[in-house]
């Protein structure tokens, strides 16, 4: 890999925060997906709203959207952005749908902002916190919950333009 790519690092070797200051502002959207997979009646559980701890879907998206919020806190060379949008979604994944059975849930984190520098990272840790928030809430009856699929599908934006996913 080209060492020019890696704009977080120096001509030194030194991490640094990118200087964004001369880029033009331009409206930038990221959609960033999770999958959490578990035991069907555990599913069933959070599709009932009879989990212990509350509704866990609603208390997912709020989460991710709140992480949204709190990237450049957790990410060290993550610029603050005025996020303009941060909507999560999630639906049911049931065994049909799969060739493998497994069940879960799929997570849709679609952010915007109109700013110098993108907000994919903002997407990834939305998508990632409403996950890691199911699995909290609900560990007490399914400790083996998985979570997968963390990654980027869309971009859109600045000077790379938009850049999409191709899926299996």
């Amino acid at each position: 890999m080209d060492e020019k790519l890696l704009s977080h690092v120096d001509e030194n070797g030194q991490v640094r925060m990118v200087d964004v200051g001369a880029k033009a502002e331009t409206e930038r959207i990221a959609i960033a997906e999770a999958s959490i997979y578990m035991h069907p009646d555990t599913l069933n559980l959070i599709i009932e709203g009879k989990a212990a701890k509350g509704d866990v879907l609603a208390t997912a998206r709020v989460a991710g959207i709140m992480a949204s919020k709190r990237t450049a806190d957790l990410i060290p060379m993550c610029h603050p952005l005025l996020i303009t949008k941060s909507k999560i979604e999630i639906e049911p994944i049931v065994d049909a749908q799969r060739a493998d059975g497994k069940v879960g849930l799929h997570i849709i984190a679609t952010l915007g902002v109109t700013g110098k520098t993108g907000i994919e990272m903002e997407a990834l840790t939305a998508a990632s916190v409403a996950a890691l928030t199911v699995y909290d809430m609900t560990k007490a009856v399914d400790r083996g919950m998985e979570i997968t699929d963390v990654r980027l599908l869309r971009k859109e934006g600045g000077k790379s333009g938009v850049w999409t996913r191709e899926l299996d």
